[in-house]
C-alpha cells in the first residue's frame, strides 16, 4: 500500500515537471496570474464585472488597508492602486482580525450592490435633522477610507450630499441611469494569506 501511494505520487510528481517544462508560450506571471484568479478574483476584476457578479457569491483577495474601529465589523480590500477599493462586512462572522490589517486577505461571500439615488439622500437629510444618523469614523466627515472607496469628496454631510446629487446628474446625462452604484461584499468566510 505504502509502495503504491509513493508510486502515484511519483507519476503525479513526474506529469507537474513534465508539463512545467514543455514548450508553454506563458511566462511566469502569467500563469501565477491565472493561479490565483481562478482561486480569488482580484479587486479589480470583481470591480469591473461588479454588475454581473452582484447578488452571487464570489471569492476575492486583496490587501487589507482598514479595519473599521467600531468593533472590527468592517474592512477594505485594495486592488492594484488605492482606487480600486472594495468594503466587507462582516455579517454573521462578528468580526475581523486585526492582523488582516497590511494583510493578503481572502475573503468568500456575496457581492452586494448599494445604490446611491434621491431617497437615498433624502432620506439621509432627515436623519441628519433628526440628529440619528449613524456615525462612521472620526467626526461629520465620515470613514476616510470608505470616503475614498466611493470616490466621495466633501468634509461635512451636507457637502457629501451635494457631492452625490452632481455625480448622479451627471451619470443620468451620460447614461440615463439616475443613481449611483457601489458595491460591498458580506463575507462567509475569510483567510489572512501573508
Amino acid at each position: 500500500m505504502k509502495t503504491r501511494s509513493l508510486l502515484v505520487a511519483f507519476m503525479a510528481f513526474s506529469a507537474l515537471t513534465f508539463s512545467a517544462c514543455s514548450n508553454n508560450k506563458k511566462n511566469d506571471t502569467q500563469q501565477a496570474s491565472e493561479a490565483t484568479s481562478s482561486a480569488a478574483l482580484s479587486i479589480d476584476e470583481v470591480l469591473a464585472s461588479a454588475d454581473s457578479l452582484a447578488g452571487k457569491e464570489v471569492t476575492i483577495q486583496g490587501i487589507c488597508t482598514h479595519t473599521c474601529k467600531h468593533g472590527a465589523t468592517k474592512i477594505f480590500l485594495m486592488g492594484s492602486d488605492d482606487t480600486k477599493t472594495i468594503r466587507v462586512e462582516a455579517c454573521k462572522l462578528g468580526s475581523f482580525d486585526s492582523k488582516c490589517v497590511n494583510s493578503i486577505v481572502e475573503v468568500k461571500g456575496t457581492l452586494v450592490e448599494d445604490r446611491i439615488d434621491e431617497a437615498y439622500l433624502q432620506n439621509w437629510e432627515k436623519q441628519l435633522s433628526a440628529q440619528t444618523e449613524k456615525q462612521h469614523g472620526d467626526g461629520e466627515a465620515g470613514c476616510d477610507t470608505e470616503k475614498k472607496a466611493r470616490g466621495e469628496t466633501g468634509n461635512t454631510a451636507q457637502e457629501r450630499i451635494a457631492d452625490f446629487r452632481a455625480k448622479i446628474a451627471q451619470q443620468k446625462a451620460q447614461t440615463g441611469k439616475d443613481y449611483l452604484s457601489f458595491y460591498h461584499v458580506d463575507a462567509a468566510s475569510y483567510d489572512i494569506k501573508e
